[in-house]
């Protein structure tokens, strides 16, 4: 019975990173996502910026169109060097918890003196640390995210204000919807 205690035991252990490499891939995919959603916004600002540079027409707000299209671009950079790094980080995590179940298995398979457990422990720990850098990346690209959505609604309500009925316009006041996590003005 003992051995089997032992088997179980070591079963359990090596299921643990299992649950952490799911994680890991919840992140990738999400990250995944967010990289697709600022590569398309990039697209969509290029085409604006085409539109701006070649278009004819008079159009309103047109120099801060263009200062706000190369402030979204700047920032929209920025974010997707994050993604991508995050991206690297939860790979490598994902790596690095397959290589601690496998450590548990070969340390349990050799049985091995009491200083080889701290390889699967290390290996734990390490993978546990790119999961905790790659969510604090997430957090400084979240930020930028609604840095940018600020000031795009900013530059909204400018154009608003300057387009819609005198009447519209006092009745609705950009105040009430400034986002309070914006840093700068």
């Amino acid at each position: 019975m003992d051995a089997l205690s032992s088997a179980l035991a070591v079963l359990t252990a090596m299921i643990t990173p299992a649950v952490l490499i799911s994680a890991s891939g919840t992140l990738i995919l999400s990250t995944t996502t967010r990289l697709a959603r600022v590569i398309d916004r990039v697209r969509s600002l290029s085409a604006d910026f085409e539109e701006l540079a070649h278009g004819e027409g008079q159009m309103e707000l047109k120099e801060e169109r263009r200062a706000l299209i190369f402030s979204l671009l700047d920032m929209l950079t920025s974010r997707a060097r994050l993604l991508q790094r995050c991206m690297t980080v939860f790979y490598t995590s994902v790596g690095v918890f397959v290589l601690t179940s496998i450590s548990i298995g070969i340390v349990a398979a050799i049985g091995g003196a009491q200083y080889t457990y701290w390889i699967p422990v290390a290996l734990g720990l390490l993978g546990a640390l790119c999961l905790s850098y790659g969510s604090t990346l997430l957090i400084f690209e979240a930020r930028l995210a609604v840095r940018a959505l600020g000031q795009e609604m900013d530059f909204i309500w400018k154009l608003g204000r300057a387009l819609a009925p005198a009447d519209l316009v006092q009745q609705h006041s950009p105040h009430h919807n400034r986002l309070t996590l914006r840093r700068h003005p």
